[in-house]
């Protein structure tokens, strides 16, 4: 970031920053929450539904890939299709479209149609998601951006900490059907709330192919492109078969899968908040640290996790580092991009799903393939490049 971009401003039309609306960053928080449950929730779910429709545990992780890759092309399509459409509006249709494509989900007669419902699942993440990530800056005043992007990505980790693992257990209880119709209704509440206090939210830019291709060049928001892809690509490697890891690896009994990334989500959620924080004082090193940590965790599984408590040990300083990447990561974009905030957001959150998807599927070719201690061995070896990249930045003051 150079020096007069050091701090994010409200982007042209948005309001008075001294009239802050923190009851719309919530229900913000709250719609990230629902995205990134409905999104992850088959992580903890793959042997039960590929059990039931009779598909392998990497066939069945397509219902991650395919919602991923749908909302890479979505999250800059869809700001782009709706141009100067309020983004209030725009917010609580996507919010609807969730809701429906999670009913599909339960009512899914094969796993063709549920792969379907996940298509649907991908347009909601990746146009949400894509508007969601610069609201901040519009909702808050601006030295409260950072803790306001950390809560609306607090849904992030509350997703992992309450969604993810509490579907899982629902799923496992009740059935995977169950566990999806569960997320319609909840998605139905969001909403709701949604519509109770967002404020209309005119759009202050159209969101263009070429705003889109300029802010390409801009060598923050390509360092931190970059580091989005590696990171993200390598976590997902591994965590889409983290339940088949803690069994086989280390010998954890399947019912306690669930609790274990309870656990996973609890840290991620305070790694979040801790990022927050210490983004406002020192956002280069703080994204550097969170690479570092992953380059380590994921790697020393295979050699440390070979027992149930290093197993647990080790996936959860891995859920607090991967709990800081989205504001780690969505604050360095609000920071090298202040004046195209939305534009940024929107190639950070394709560049973020396309990875989630590429790293599914490339975890599911060498689960299927080679061996399941592979993706942690991928997973650390990316955040280490994405670490290099970051220091890369500091090295030639991209971000100060």
């Amino acid at each position: 970031m150079t020096s007069t971009e050091q701090t994010a401003v409200p982007e042209t039309g948005s309001r008075d920053p001294r009239r802050s609306r923190w009851p719309a960053v919530t229900a913000v928080a709250l719609g990230t929450f629902l995205l990134v449950t409905a999104e992850q929730l088959p992580i903890g779910l793959l042997t039960t539904v590929g059990s039931s429709l009779s598909v392998s545990e990497g066939t069945a992780g397509l219902m991650v890939t395919v919602p991923s890759l749908v909302a890479a092309v979505a999250a800059p399509l869809v700001p782009a299709l709706v141009g100067a459409l309020d983004r209030r509006l725009l917010l609580l249709g996507l919010m609807g479209v969730m809701t429906l494509a999670n009913v599909v989900s339960a009512l899914a007669p094969d796993f063709a149609v549920l792969v379907a419902s996940r298509v649907l699942v991908g347009v909601a993440v990746g146009g949400f998601w894509a508007v969601a990530g610069g609201l901040a800056v519009r909702l808050v005043a601006p030295a409260d951006v950072p803790r306001a992007t950390a809560v609306i990505f607090g849904g992030v980790g509350a997703a992992n900490v309450f969604g993810v693992p509490l579907g899982t257990l629902l799923g496992g209880f009740t059935g995977w059907r169950v566990a999806f119709a569960t997320l319609s209704a909840l998605a139905l509440l969001v909403l709701l709330a949604l519509l109770a206090v967002l404020p209309p939210l005119a759009a202050s830019q159209a969101v263009r192919p070429r705003l889109l291709a300029a802010q390409l060049r801009n060598r923050g928001v390509r360092v931190g492109i970059l580091a989005t892809f590696l990171i993200v690509t390598g976590h997902f490697s591994a965590y889409t078969f983290v339940s088949p890891a803690l069994q086989e690896l280390s010998g954890i009994d399947e019912r306690l899968v669930g609790p274990l990334l309870f656990g996973f989500g609890l840290a991620g959620m305070v790694g979040n908040f801790a990022a927050g924080a210490a983004l406002a004082r020192a956002p280069h090193r703080t994204v550097l640290a969170i690479a570092v940590v992953l380059a380590a965790a994921m790697p020393l599984y295979p050699l440390l996790g070979r027992g149930p408590v290093g197993g647990a040990v080790l996936l959860v300083v891995w859920g607090l580092a991967f709990g800081g990447v989205s504001v780690g990561l969505q604050t360095w974009m609000i920071r090298t991009a202040p004046h195209a905030v939305e534009a940024a957001s929107s190639l950070w959150v394709a560049v973020f799903n396309l990875s989630i998807g590429l790293g599914a599927l490339t975890g599911g070719v060498i689960v299927d393939s080679l061996a399941l201690q592979g993706v942690l061995w991928l997973g650390g070896a990316c955040a280490l490049a994405a670490a290099l990249a970051v220091w890369s930045a500091r090295a030639e003051e991209t971000l100060r």
